[in-house]
């Protein structure tokens, strides 16, 4: 069987100026990085109409038997225009750390891609080395600030900015820079996160143009002095050069799916650690220039479409039409009990007791106001039972769930699945809500989606969190929407808890402001800001061939 990268290279892709043109941006919008991607500038686009309708793609949550989210989302779109409707996909930017860690590739998988497939899954357009480049320049100007003589009189304990790569290392989440003698500065403790999870990832995707990414990057508070004054960014004067480094990272990225059609790729914040959507720029851009858009939200729709509704939607002010659900069998029997090895014989009993954590997510996507189709993302082992369970499942729902073969037969394998997207899209039966207001203080906001959207019992956090929560209100931070980092294997904090858990405390044990972003982070259970890498990483499998081609990434 051909690998999703022997698959990707086998089909010839259109020059990026006749992809740019279906979208009728002129040739002076098209910035090209080689033959085959560009970026846009946008300048075209303003004052135009947002004409398209957004279509959500999210996921069960998931397990090591694959859902295949960003393939679907591809299949989608590419059954979208290939019925007649002019489809834009926009999804994020894969990370180098998952890439050469565990998950591999994020650009989709057998006849349902993005392309180029190699450039997208490594160094694509710089979009992340120049994150990682501005929020280092901030990490060093705060260093060099207190080494020059803190007249800002930052409290060296206090510094909260980390520093950033994009790769997974254990060894680099805590660490003690400045040693060395009085010339390498004063000691301290820090640390590094991975660069999605950077609030300069946030602000750069959550920003609607440059001018407003410039003032979010002025708000980022990077320390408090001694009696707990906030410092910011501005007040560094590390602003202008963070933007200098961003300026056509700001840009979307313009590629194409496997058959062709424009898919807008931009930002990539992970969801179990950031809010996990690709940038409100390039979702406006395709609301602008297509019928449809098609976008992803990162890991299960817990994280990923919470946030997506309760972060991005709110800030962009976006309304969603559609939701898509997709699950697997195989994923299904995996939270109904049965080992990853065992998935291949039939288990239609398994089917249907893992999937209570499918019409969870059902209810929970409802509950925003949206409509919801479920696709059914057909493996090779699954039988028609184990299908018909799936369909049994979510009927009582009134909620319909699709087979679909995107995966082996690329758009004409989800014309069934984008006709029914489609449909929902254009019945105007949407009624989008954000799950809790703005003025709710900000404890009960996470108290908000542990309640109905995770179904615990309460949120558990020490006093020193609660009074930290207490400050960011008194410092006029109370009206923004929450971002849970939590474990994405689970509706719980406990990876461990399949299915769908009930009555779980929900244990918050740090919480962080994203004054920049314009959300307050709640860090749950064991989930770390930097992965580390498994015991066999993909990136030992990876290499050059004979011609100097990239092979094992996928």
């Amino acid at each position: 069987m051909a690998t999703d990268l022997e698959i990707a290279r086998s089909v010839a892709l259109r020059p990026i100026s006749a992809i740019a043109a279906r979208l009728g941006a002129p040739e002076d919008a098209v910035q090209p990085y080689g033959r085959d991607k560009a970026k846009l500038d946008l300048g075209f686009l303003r004052g135009a109409p947002a004409r398209a309708k957004l279509i959500l793609v999210t996921a069960i949550n998931p397990t090591p038997a694959g859902e295949g989210k960003t393939t679907t989302s591809v299949g989608v779109a590419d059954a979208l225009n290939m019925t007649g409707r002019r489809a834009v996909l926009c999804l994020r930017e894969p990370s180098l750390g998952p890439c050469f860690g565990q998950k591999g590739g994020a650009t989709g998988g057998g006849r349902a891609q993005v392309a180029p497939m190699e450039d997208i899954n490594l160094h694509f357009t710089g979009d992340f080395h120049a994150i990682t480049a501005a929020h280092n320049l901030l990490a060093a100007m705060i260093d060099n600030h207190v080494y020059w003589g803190n007249a800002l009189g930052i409290d060296t304990r206090r510094i909260v900015w980390r520093r950033v790569m994009d790769v997974n290392d254990r060894a680099l989440r805590d660490l003690v820079v400045g040693l060395g003698g009085v010339a390498n500065g004063q000691p301290r403790e820090t640390g590094f996160d991975i660069t999605v999870a950077s609030e300069v990832m946030a602000c750069l995707c959550l920003a609607g143009d440059l001018a407003d990414l410039e003032a979010r990057l002025a708000r980022i508070i990077v320390a408090y002095t001694r009696d707990r004054q906030p410092v910011t960014a501005a007040e560094l004067k590390a602003v202008g050069a963070m933007t200098v480094l961003l300026k056509d990272a700001i840009k979307p990225n313009l590629v194409q799916t496997l058959e062709g059609n424009p898919a807008l790729i931009h930002g990539g914040p992970f969801a179990n650690i950031a809010h996990g959507c690709n940038s409100v720029i390039a979702t406006r851009a395709g609301l602008q220039l297509g019928d449809y858009v098609v976008t992803e939200a990162g890991f299960g729709a817990d994280l990923g479409a919470e946030k997506f509704f309760d972060i991005k939607c709110r800030q962009a002010g976006l309304e969603p039409a559609a939701a898509v659900l997709v699950a697997t069998a195989r994923a299904l029997k995996m939270n109904g009990g049965v080992a990853k090895a065992e998935l291949g014989a039939e288990d239609v009993a398994a089917v249907e007791r893992g999937s209570v954590n499918l019409t969870r997510h059902i209810e929970n996507l409802r509950a925003f106001g949206v409509p919801v189709v479920v696709a059914v993302n057909r493996c090779m082992t699954d039988t028609d039972a184990e299908l018909d369970a799936i369909r049994a499942a979510a009927a009582p729902l009134g909620v319909d769930a699709v087979v679909c073969t995107h995966w082996s037969d690329g758009g004409r394998g989800a014309v069934e699945l984008a006709d029914r997207a489609a449909t929902l899209a254009d019945s105007g039966t949407a009624r989008f809500a954000p799950l809790y207001a703005d003025e709710l203080p900000l404890l009960t906001k996470i108290e908000t989606v542990a309640r109905q959207i995770y179904r615990a019992s309460g949120v558990s956090a020490d006093p020193s969190v609660l009074g930290q929560l207490s400050r960011f209100e008194a410092m006029g931070f109370g009206g923004l929407p929450v971002c849970i980092a939590k474990t994405q294997y689970s509706f719980s904090a406990d990876p461990a808890a399949l299915g769908a858990p009930l009555g779980h405390m929900l244990p918050v044990r740090e919480v962080r402001l994203s004054a920049g972003a314009g959300f307050v982070v709640a860090v749950c259970g064991d989930i770390m800001t930097m992965p580390g890498l498994p015991k066999v990483p993909a990136a030992e499998g990876m290499g050059l061939g004979r011609e100097g081609e990239v092979v094992g990434l996928g």
